[in-house]
């Protein structure tokens, strides 16, 4: 999803409980005390860094305070937007914490490549194997290691909208793009309105609810073996096939006719913060827009989430109606420490049980297969889930945070915003391009 801290996920801190995996981003670095190797604080202390802010960290300690108690382990959290920089001063100053929670398999994979990561427990490699599929373990593991399993994870392309809005208009959920396509022109024309809001506005990480845009259409029209060549720079952003997903989504994001519905012009996309959209579709000012599941966590108070409620979603189509193609984004868990307590925290992170106590306090989905789904009450974070636990369905990381920071987090998101600011999609694409490394 973008900030390789993934501080793109910026709300209103009345939200950040409810915001899930969106939400892991700001706040300072502060207070966590070193030790020994692994920067633990002791026998039964365990340290865990990660990009988890706010109300949103609070509610992880919710999640493992049982555990706490029953194992006579303190866990010490700390969360900051500097993710990344401060992980990187810590490790090579011999002070890391004993677990740190990574928002990019990129960056997890870094790490392990520096020999800085443990291995996983045995007991953290079974877990994983018996309850995610292949693609989220094939994320913990570089060179044939496993070093990691999943934590938290959301669904990107889901398309929401007002049900009561679409029974007025007479129109049903598109199975094709095409059919997405005539969809937005049969609103058009019946509400005399634009149906699209869009955007693309958080802080210093603005631009990267475009990169989601582009993920998923490289992934539907081009296919996974594209998607996969391309978030590793095999396949350039200039190649035609990453253009036609520019393309794709500049029919309706660069149309002034279908879009910013209830905040302005094209132009204004990149200055609507991306949770705002939320009220516009729950009150049908705005017919359509594009977010990951987390966009729940930023509806009204009330808001009744179901096929004939206030508000619901389909997924971004395929070109094939009979495919099912998904991108989506996560948190990897790799740790600096091998001592007993941080042993057991990893393998209580990678259990279920630890999964159904986050998903009961809200806003988040999980991956993993053996969880609880009774515990969930958001119907579309229900669904999320069951996506994540299919593995009939492609799915694939978030591009962008597979691809090196100045690229994901950098040229990409710089260049989506010059995009919808008036660049040419030729020009656009070369500036992102020069992001990726030279060797």
């Amino acid at each position: 999803m973008g900030l390789s801290q993934r501080s793109r996920r910026y709300a209103p801190i009345a939200l950040l409980g409810v915001a899930g995996i969106a939400l892991a981003g700001c706040g300072a670095p502060g207070g966590t005390d070193g030790g020994s190797e692994g920067g633990g604080g002791g026998d039964n202390t365990v340290t865990i860094y990660g990009t988890i802010v706010e109300g949103e960290a609070e509610l992880l300690a919710q999640s493992w305070a049982d555990f706490e108690e029953e194992n006579d382990i303190e866990i010490k959290y700390e969360g900051s937007q500097d993710f990344e920089t401060q992980l990187g001063t810590r490790a090579q100053g011999g002070n890391p914490p004993d677990i740190a929670i990574f928002p990019q398999p990129g960056l997890f994979a870094d790490y392990a490549s520096r020999d800085l990561l443990k291995p996983a427990p045995e007991a953290v490699k079974a877990n994983a194997e018996e309850y995610w599929t292949e693609g989220w373990v094939e994320f913990g593991t570089y060179d044939g290691t496993f070093y990691g399993a999943p934590l938290m994870a959301s669904v990107k392309g889901w398309i929401w909208y007002s049900p009561t809005k679409f029974a007025e208009w007479g129109v049903e959920e598109p199975t094709t793009w095409d059919e997405l396509l005539a969809l937005t022109e049969t609103i058009k024309t019946a509400s005399g309105k634009a149906p699209w809001c869009a955007g693309f506005e958080s802080g210093v990480a603005t631009g990267w609810p475009g990169t989601d845009w582009i993920e998923d259409l490289v992934l539907r029209n081009a296919g996974p073996d594209v998607y996969d060549q391309w978030v590793k720079n095999e396949i350039p952003f200039t190649d035609p096939q990453i253009k036609e997903a520019f393309d794709a989504t500049g029919e309706i994001l660069l149309n002034p006719e279908y879009v910013n519905a209830g905040f302005g012009d094209v132009r204004s996309i990149n200055s609507t913060a991306f949770g705002d959209v939320a009220a516009q579709v729950a009150s049908g000012e705005c017919a359509l827009t594009h977010q990951a599941s987390f966009l729940s966590g930023f509806y009204p108070e009330g808001t009744n989430f179901a096929e004939d409620g206030d508000v619901w979603a389909f997924l971004t189509p395929s070109q094939n109606a009979d495919e099912t193609l998904i991108t989506g984004g996560g948190e990897i868990v790799g740790a600096f420490s091998d001592d007993e307590a941080t042993q057991k925290v990893l393998e209580y992170l990678s259990s279920p049980e630890w999964a159904d106590s986050r998903l009961a306090l809200g806003g988040v989905t999980s991956a993993n297969k053996g969880v609880n789904l009774d515990v969930v009450e958001d119907p579309i974070l229900q669904e999320s889930i069951k996506l994540l636990q299919d593995d009939s369905i492609t799915f694939r990381f978030d591009g962008s945070d597979q691809m090196p920071g100045a690229v994901g987090s950098g040229t990409f998101w710089k260049g989506i915003v010059a995009w919808v600011n008036g660049t040419s999609t030729d020009e656009v694409l070369t500036q992102i391009e020069t992001g990726w490394p030279s060797s």
